[in-house]
């Protein structure tokens, strides 16, 4: 199964089968948000639940490896 382009682009899977993505609301009009709004706007947050779920079907990730163990998905 190929991997959608997309996903490579927005999201990011790391080793244990986390998946981070950047933040919204951080690309224009930014005179009206405060420097510390923007500053927590620049970091990179973990997607869990459902979402995750499906985004992890998508890219085509079948285990998750935690530690030595591999949990079938």
């Amino acid at each position: 199964m190929k991997t959608r382009k997309s996903l490579t682009k927005r999201f990011r899977i790391t080793k244990t089968g986390k998946i981070l993505r950047r933040q919204a609301f951080r690309r224009h009009l930014k005179a009206g948000k405060s420097k510390k709004r923007l500053g927590n706007l620049k970091r990179t947050i973990e997607l869990t639940g459902y979402y995750a779920k499906k985004i992890r079907k998508a890219a085509g990730i079948k285990k998750i490896r935690v530690k030595g163990y591999s949990i079938k998905k």
